[in-house]
């Protein structure tokens, strides 16, 4: 069985950081590609970051030089590192999965919420 299970949420004042993780089971972990999506109330899901299996990544433009996504095949993680945060990010956050094979071979975590207050 697959799981992605996402931690590391949390409450946090603007300027703030926030380190997310997700620990995937169930999956080769190092042949799939991962990011991270968020989705705010009434919004669409949207994607932050995206690293794919040799380790190359992508940012969403209001995400550059804030979030850095990294992985760790040895455990089977990934992690988003948010710095100065802002009232924006204030979302719930997803880890997802995907084969970069099999386009339909993907999963999701439960998502983890990220709010960013004054």
């Amino acid at each position: 069985q697959v799981q992605l299970v996402e931690s590391g949420g949390g409450l946090v004042q603007p300027g703030g950081s926030l380190r997310l993780s997700c620990a995937a089971s169930g999956i080769q972990f190092k042949f799939y590609e991962l990011d991270w999506y968020r989705q705010a109330p009434g919004k669409q899901r949207e994607l932050v970051t995206t690293i794919t299996t040799t380790g190359s990544t992508n940012y969403a433009d209001p995400m550059k030089g804030r979030f850095t996504i990294s992985r760790d095949n040895a455990k089977n993680t990934v992690s988003l590192q948010m710095n100065s945060l802002k009232p924006d990010d204030t979302a719930v956050y997803y880890c997802h999965a995907r084969s970069p094979y099999v386009p339909s071979v993907n999963f999701w975590g439960q998502g983890t919420q990220v709010t960013v207050f004054s």
